[in-house]
């Protein structure tokens, strides 16, 4: 990095000056068009790294006469996970206000395919100019990702994905590598195997049908002596994944271990603890919220798997801006980090 970085804002001059090109080359390459030598883009993006420029998406927006427009759309209802993710993008947009991004949050009830349909249909390309949707696999889902990119509005999928739609970038954790470590660890905590059960909210959903596919494909490959039981759908509600674990721990005396690979914790520790068996059934759940948390320190559960919903939320207003200054480029899909929490590595 060059002085430029350290005494002030480098800025597009200095790009082209340390290029040895034009300002008009430096703008096809910073904004993707074509026209530019393969040799030539290695050039400016040598020079970008090296003198440490940053683009200011103020500046390129106000060039364009207009601020840069994001709607959010989580599911409702008492997943605590969506709640949080909803409050990160609460937290952000103050700040996003400062770098000229309006956001808005619109909840719909959770798993109701038909209420999302209808609020990306309602969107217009005048008021909106990204869509960062948590979405099912639904037919009318998938028909409104498409016709929202058809008029314009760049969607973006959060947490869940829609692969073979329009939408142009996703933000989430590998969720086949998250079911693959689910069965990585209760392989290792039960070596003489037995009964697992898994709970899903939605296989509907394509990250809770990604994770069974890891789980099962993990369970095969390394882990043969351990039985599976179910998926059994608690659609992510407290009350109903109380109930399913409660039938699960009469039903199956022995059971050795549960994966609950949705929502619903509330209910899953509340029935654990009824039964008077935590410690004794090896569980892993996702999302590190307060109901999961608690289940770690009580001992009804033994390894949460988080995705960090603020780092998502800050990534995907990243991966807007991006797309924003560059609108026929690409991002690569970089997943989140799944992080492990146990009841030891608990702030």
């Amino acid at each position: 990095m060059t002085d430029i970085a350290f005494n002030r804002r480098a800025t597009v001059h200095d790009v082209a000056r340390t290029a040895g090109v034009s300002l008009a080359t430096v703008d096809r390459v910073l904004n993707g068009r074509p026209g530019v030598r393969p040799a030539t883009i290695e050039k400016v993006e040598a020079a970008v790294a090296e003198i440490g420029f940053q683009r200011d998406l103020s500046a390129s927006l106000l060039a364009r006469a207009r601020d840069l427009r994001l709607s959010f759309i989580i599911p409702d209802g008492s997943n605590e996970f969506m709640t949080s993710l909803a409050e990160a993008v609460e937290q952000r947009s103050g700040q996003a206000l400062s770098e000229r991004m309006h956001i808005q949050t619109r909840r719909v009830p959770a798993l109701d395919a038909a209420a999302l349909a209808q609020s990306l249909d309602g969107l217009s390309a005048r008021h909106c100019d990204w869509a960062i949707i948590v979405a099912s696999e639904e037919p009318s889902v998938l028909a409104a990702v498409d016709n929202a990119s058809r008029r314009g509005i760049g969607v973006m999928t959060l947490v869940s994905d829609l692969p073979g739609t329009l939408r142009r970038h996703f933000i989430g954790i590998d969720n086949v590598a998250a079911g693959r470590t689910a069965a990585s660890l209760l392989g290792r905590f039960l070596p003489a195997g037995g009964e697992v059960a898994v709970i899903a909210g939605s296989l509907q959903l394509r990250d809770h049908s990604d994770r069974l596919d890891g789980f099962r494909r993990g369970l095969a490959e390394e882990f043969p002596k351990l039985q599976l039981i179910g998926p059994i759908e608690g659609h992510d509600e407290h009350l109903q994944t109380e109930a399913i674990v409660a039938e699960l721990l009469q039903q199956y005396p022995d059971l050795a271990g549960l994966y609950n690979l949705g929502a619903g914790n509330a209910g899953l520790v509340s029935a654990i603890a009824a039964s008077g068996r935590a410690g004794a059934i090896r569980v892993i759940a996702h999302e590190l919220t307060g109901f999961t948390r608690a289940g770690l320190r009580s001992g009804a559960i033994d390894v949460v798997l988080d995705q960090n919903p603020d780092g998502e939320i800050r990534e995907a207003i990243a991966a807007a801006r991006s797309l924003a200054l560059n609108e026929n480029g690409a991002l690569p899909i970089d997943p989140i980090e799944i992080r492990i929490f146990l009841r030891d590595n608990l702030r």
